[in-house]
C-alpha cells in the first residue's frame, strides 16, 4: 500500500468535477450572474444618480443662500437709511420745537416788558395824580393856616422829599 499518493490524480472524477464545475458555471452565469450584474450597474446608477442630483442641490442651495444674504444685507441697509432717516427727522423735529420754545419765550419777555412799561406808566400817571393831590392838600394847609416862614419851607421841603422818593418822571 501506497502511503503517498499524488495531490491530483487523473481519473474519471477529476474529469467529472471540471464537468461539473463547467454546467454550475454556465448556470449560474445564466440567472444568477446577468442578475448580480444589472443589480450592480443599476445600483452604480442610482448612487451616481444621487451624487449628481446632490451637487446639483448643494449649488441650488448656495445660490438660494447667497440670495438671502444679498436680501438680509439689502435688508440692513435699508433698515439703517429708515433709522437715519427718523433721526433725522426727530433732530429737526426737536430743533423745530426748541426754535417754537424760544419764539414764544422772547414773545412771553416782550410782553412783560411791555406790560412792565404799561404799568410803569399808570404808575407814574397815578402818582402824578396823587402828587398833585397832595400838593393841592398841602397848598390847602399852607392857606388854611397861617405859619411862619419856617413852617412853610419845612413842609415844602417834606412834599418835596416825597415827591422825589417816588420818582417820577416824564
Amino acid at each position: 500500500m501506497e502511503l503517498h499518493a499524488p495531490l491530483i490524480a487523473f481519473n474519471w472524477t477529476l474529469v467529472m468535477q471540471w464537468v461539473t464545475v463547467l454546467v454550475l458555471f454556465l448556470i449560474l452565469k445564466k440567472f444568477f450572474f446577468e442578475k448580480v450584474q444589472n443589480f450592480i450597474v443599476s445600483r452604480e446608477h442610482a448612487i451616481q444618480d444621487a451624487y449628481d442630483n446632490a451637487d446639483i442641490t448643494n449649488r441650488k442651495a448656495d445660490e438660494v443662500l447667497s440670495a438671502y444674504k444679498r436680501k438680509i444685507a439689502d435688508i440692513e441697509a435699508e433698515s439703517r437709511e429708515i433709522i437715519k432717516k427718523a433721526k433725522d427727522k426727530a433732530d429737526k423735529q426737536a430743533g423745530d420745537i426748541i426754535d417754537e420754545a424760544n419764539r414764544k419765550a422772547d414773545d412771553i419777555l416782550a410782553k412783560a416788558k411791555s406790560e412792565i412799561e404799561r404799568e410803569r406808566a399808570q404808575a407814574i400817571l397815578g402818582m402824578k395824580g396823587d402828587i398833585i393831590t397832595y400838593a393841592v392838600m398841602a397848598a390847602e394847609k399852607i392857606v388854611e393856616k397861617e405859619l411862619e416862614t419856617d413852617g412853610q419851607e419845612f413842609m415844602l421841603d417834606k412834599i418835596i422829599e416825597q415827591a422825589g422818593k417816588t420818582g417820577w418822571r416824564n
